[in-house]
């Protein structure tokens, strides 16, 4: 399971870079996790029901009624944005775009259980000190190349 991570508040083209990794992702027969309200998370969901894969959304709140309408399976959580922790760790990788706080919160948990991170326009995480042998997400310049990345490691576990 791929998590697909960005802000609910997203411009145009995170949207857009947003439905077109949903999109490849279900190409290679994925199935995306992610916090299944708007923004990033809607653009992937959509993206995901039009090519006929599943989406589950890990909602903030307690009413499985408040999920896009275009999430496959939406589990309530009533954690709020602590249930970033449960996407990073029920996910097999995690492609991050653009992106607030919260998709920050969701690239550090995902890190720190070492779990492979991709970022497109995201979040550029390294710990004060490192010399190089901390885990780091990869910055991917397209949405093909986020995915065939990711996929990559997933894959290769």
């Amino acid at each position: 399971m791929i998590a697909v991570c960005g802000a609910s508040d997203a411009r145009a083209d995170e949207r857009r870079v947003a439905t077109e990794v949903g999109t490849l992702l279900v190409g290679r027969g994925a199935v995306i996790v992610c916090g299944g309200v708007g923004g990033v998370m809607a653009a992937v969901a959509g993206a995901v029901r039009r090519a006929g894969g599943t989406c589950v959304g890990l909602l903030p709140g307690a009413d499985a009624a408040d999920a896009n309408a275009d999430v496959t399976i939406a589990l309530p959580t009533g954690l709020g944005e602590m249930r970033n922790a449960l996407i990073a760790r029920c996910c097999d990788g995690m492609i991050a775009v653009g992106g607030g706080y919260g998709t920050l919160s969701e690239i550090g948990f995902a890190l720190r259980i070492g779990k492979p991170v991709v970022t497109l326009g995201s979040w550029d995480v390294h710990r004060p000190g490192d010399t190089g042998t901390d885990p780091a997400p990869h910055p991917a310049g397209t949405a093909a190349d986020a995915v065939d990345w990711i996929m990559q490691r997933v894959l290769a576990r």
